[in-house]
């Protein structure tokens, strides 16, 4: 079997990678609906890949994975490396998961970080009726994530809140940076009461904070908040769109207080990652399948971390449903160590209509059964999904 060729159409927001062989088998992978600029990036990789066997998935990847980086661009390799997967998966006949040496678990866990309503403010009362809606959902999600801080609207929304220079807001992922107001802490604190205050124990929280915290300010949050048995408390020195890892820094904050830190969605390659873990800078790692390099090198990060009692809760959140799919067959194969992964929703609500292979409802008491067809296990409906290409793409499906 060969590759015969490599294209990327953006469907609604979201490139899609659509790898076609010569045997007639072909695989889908997807990139964030936040980044439909890489798809010039995905096709600069064609070239590298024509006339190479798909299921040897390692070797193509050899030829591709140096030319990636942190996060937006290590999407397109990692788009396309889910694609080998599914081309992999269905020549085997077997779903993904198999090929990753099989599955410890029937079902996997997912918590809820994306499906949410606008919250109408900033305010404690805003982000209480905020986990009020989002723990009342059929899905009956076991955690919730909020963003607060830099990674929220109280950024500007509450007066004074850092003395640091703030971004554009009309920019994804430029980074606000500074020291945190004596008020801007206090608000945070009265959100997290608020919120603890309508979940109690019975569902989980979450707090997706930055980048963009100094440690000074990381440190006396989270012993603040060490009361309120939070899950975690995710980026706060670095991630989201930072091209660096801040192992020390982290680890100083890990070792000051019982609150579990995560960090992890924008770093590229299991390499990256090695000091993080080694140094146990944190207690959670948040690799993104769609952002690290694919699948595998998301296991490879998983068991290096499962060696050194470092827990596993992948990020998610825009990769949409093709992305889902990679993500269940993964996770399916995590070692212990695995939490959850941050279910991602369709950027548009006309993706549940043109995707194919996922059941009616996917998510029961927070928990998804494997997906057993060949490959990673979900389809595009070609006829279904022509109405959203662009002119340029229009033979993406032929």
């Amino acid at each position: 079997m060969k590759i015969i060729d490599l294209r990327c159409a953006v469907i609604g927001k979201h490139p899609i990678v659509r790898i076609v062989t010569d045997e007639g088998l072909y695989g889908l992978g997807e990139v964030e609906f936040t980044k439909p600029y890489l798809k010039p990036w995905v096709l600069h990789f064609r070239e590298a890949l024509i006339g190479e066997d798909p299921t040897d998935v390692e070797r193509c990847m050899l030829k591709i994975r140096q030319r990636g980086s942190f996060k937006p661009y290590g999407a397109a390799v990692s788009a396309i490396e889910h694609a080998l997967w599914d081309i992999a998966g269905k020549a085997a006949g077997v779903p993904v998961y198999k090929l990753l040496g099989g599955k410890v678990r029937d079902k996997v866990r997912v918590y809820n970080g994306s499906i949410r309503k606008k919250r109408i403010g900033d305010k404690p009362e805003d982000y209480a009726a905020d986990v009020k809606w989002m723990m009342e959902r059929p899905e009956n999600f076991f955690m919730v994530k909020q963003g607060i801080s830099f990674h929220s609207n109280m950024k500007t929304s509450v007066p004074d809140f850092h003395y640091g220079v703030r971004q554009p807001p009309t920019y994804h992922g430029a980074m606000d940076q500074g020291q945190i107001s004596e008020r801007g802490m206090a608000h945070m604190i009265e959100c997290v009461i608020a919120m603890k205050e309508v979940l109690g124990d019975k569902v989980s929280l979450a707090l997706d904070c930055g980048p963009g915290w100094f440690l000074p300010d990381a440190i006396r949050f989270a012993q603040a908040v060490e009361k309120h048995n939070l899950m975690w408390l995710e980026d706060m020195l670095t991630g989201d769109y930072v091209p660096w890892v801040n192992p020390q820094a982290y680890r100083e904050l890990t070792m000051s207080t019982s609150t579990p830190i995560h960090t992890g969605e924008q770093i590229y390659l299991r390499h990256n990652f090695k000091e993080l873990i080694e140094t146990q800078a944190v207690r959670i790692i948040g690799p993104d399948p769609a952002d690290i390099g694919g699948i595998a090198e998301l296991k490879w990060v998983a068991e290096h971390a499962y060696m050194h009692s470092i827990m596993m809760a992948p990020h998610g959140t825009a990769n949409g449903l093709l992305g889902l799919g990679a993500l269940i067959n993964v996770c399916a194969t995590l070692p212990a160590n695995y939490i959850a992964f941050e279910y991602p929703s369709a950027s548009d609500p006309w993706w549940e209509d043109i995707v194919v292979g996922l059941p009616t409802r996917i998510v029961k008491d927070s928990m998804i059964d494997l997906l057993e067809a060949p490959g990673l296990g979900v389809d595009i409906d070609a006829a279904g999904a022509k109405k959203y290409l662009g002119e340029e793409d229009a033979g993406f499906f032929d």
